[in-house]
């Protein structure tokens, strides 16, 4: 499974990367929001620090809009992907897009239907997110266990990129369905390494040695 983190804020972004297990970057207007600083300038300096695959999310939200704002987060570096809303026109975009070589994020998806249109259209990633259906009563993570299952009937090659991870419990679930790839906050992928009972086994060995050794 690949990992993402879910962030615009540089310090959080090199920290990720520091822990060498960051596959990539996801962003979007609110989290730029955030940090107060230009768009493109925060993305070349991501993709300075990330050499894998780094979300650009578009602000338009009509297809001929998004296709030339697309294009234009393209040239920021290699690496980067362009993020579209999973719409009727984010759905053309991604075609358009996607038959130029450039590769495609598809976000906000809510329903397995959504999924399988947007692979026919090509789209490199598919963003389910999953806290949010949690938020209105439903099952996020039997979302993506249905794309999972959609892709593998008919061999799509679009990547599951669970997305709106609330916490460790979100990461097993989706790791076990056999989601490609996860993105989420700095404070869940260290939560991942957390257990009671690793922090009182290293208090035991220090305490064992310090009274044997001193």
């Amino acid at each position: 499974m690949e990992i993402y983190v879910d962030t615009a804020n540089l310090v959080e972004i090199k920290e990720a990367h520091e822990l060498g297990i960051l596959d990539g970057v996801t962003t979007n207007p609110s989290l730029i929001a955030k940090e107060g600083i230009d768009y493109g300038v925060r993305l070349a300096e991501i993709c300075e620090v990330v050499s894998g695959p780094v979300s650009a999310e578009v602000i338009a939200t009509e297809a001929k809009a998004m296709i030339a704002e697309g294009k234009e987060r393209a040239k920021i570096a290699s690496n980067i992907v362009v993020k579209l809303p999973t719409t009727v026109d984010g759905l053309k975009a991604c075609k358009v897009l996607s038959d130029e070589g450039i590769k495609t994020n598809m976000t906000l998806c809510f329903q397995p239907l959504q999924a399988m249109m947007v692979a026919k259209a090509g789209a490199y990633l598919v963003s389910p997110f999953i806290g949010r259906l949690d938020d209105i009563g439903e099952d996020g993570t039997e979302l993506i266990a249905r794309i999972r299952t959609i892709y593998d009937n008919y061999g799509f090659e679009t990547k599951i990129l669970a997305a709106s991870i609330r916490h460790p419990k979100h990461m097993l679930e989706c790791a076990m369905i056999g989601a490609d790839v996860a993105t989420l906050p700095l404070k869940v992928i260290k939560q991942m390494m957390n257990h009671p009972l690793t922090d009182s086994g290293i208090e035991t060995f220090l305490a064992d040695y310090a009274k044997a050794f001193g």
